[in-house]
Formats: C-alpha cells, structure tokens, sequence
C-alpha cells in the first residue's frame, strides 16, 4: 500500500478532544481533527516536494483561525466546522505556487473552502443526523467562534486506502 499525505493545522489539544469526543458518540471514524492547507496532489510518497514545501512554510507567518458553526457540502460529501482564516488560504495558495502539482483538485485554488471536517460521507453515515448533532453540539461557535494561531504545519499520513490521516511531523511557519 502506498501512504498518501497532505498538510493540516491542527486545532489546540482541548479543540481537538471535544471534536473526537463528538465522532466517538456518534460512532464516527474519521482522520485527526485538522485543516488542510495542501491536498494530496502533487504530494508523493516520495517526498521529494518536501523541501519546496519547508522552505515555503518557512517564509509564512503563523496562521490564525477562526472556527465556527457545523454546515454541510452542498454535493453532500462532508459535514464539518466552518473556518474563516484569509491567512490559510494565502498559505494553501503559496504551497500550490511552490510545489506546482501537475494535477490540482477543483477545490484547490484562492476559493478554497477552509474547514475543519467532523465526518465525510460513507456507507453507514446518515450525514444529516450528522449534521443535526453537530449544530446542537457546537452551535455556539456562530455566535462566538473559537480562534487560535497554528505556528506550525503538519505532515499528515495516511498508510493507504481504508486508512485515516495522523500527524507525523511538525514544520514550522515563519522560520525563516
């Protein structure tokens, strides 16, 4: 099996918990609490990208997010936690321009979407009951959205299909 990457913020450790509390009442399974900066294209597992996405990493500022409400995909795909952050998606674009992938997604580009995502769509997922926990669970975060500053990107792995995204290295932003 070939392992697949992409490059995440992590949400602080006390975020990240009450996201994976939630997943686990609903009896979800889903890859660490994170948001993407950088997709997998473009991303081998050779890494020879690496040092292209270190060195641009390292000439950004740390990134501040703003995380509210639950929404849904409107192709149904995911439910997950709305991010505002300009400075992720300035990032997600300086990736893209350093590590020029031959293919992007159609969601790469200066409109992505920044989200932290609570579940994707698979078999033996109702995502609107999903959904409706969700709403009911972080609710409050329209009115008073949670906000942190990531100082650091994540290599994220996943050891191929089936699997789900973990943590395994730390960048840092604006070490330059």
């Amino acid at each position: 099996m070939t392992p697949s990457f992409l490059l995440g913020l992590l949400p602080p450790a006390d975020f990240a918990a009450r996201v994976e509390a939630f997943r686990e009442r609903l009896g979800l399974r889903e890859s660490a609490p994170h948001v993407t900066v950088k997709a997998r294209s473009g991303l081998d597992a050779d890494l020879a990208w690496a040092p292209l996405a270190r060195a641009a990493l390292a000439a950004s500022s740390p990134v501040t997010l703003e995380v509210g409400g639950a929404r849904a995909f409107r192709n149904g795909s995911a439910v997950y936690l709305a991010v505002h952050s300009p400075g992720a998606v300035a990032l997600h674009v300086r990736l893209l321009d350093a590590l020029e992938p031959a293919e992007r997604f159609g969601y790469e580009g200066p409109n992505m979407t920044p989200h932290l995502t609570l579940a994707l769509r698979r078999r033996g997922v109702n995502l609107q009951t999903v959904l409706e926990a969700a709403q009911a669970e972080f609710g409050g975060l329209d009115e008073k959205p949670s906000t942190f500053t990531c100082p650091e990107v994540w290599l994220m792995r996943k050891p191929g299909p089936g699997g789900l995204y973990r943590p395994e290295e730390a960048w840092p932003l604006g070490q330059s």
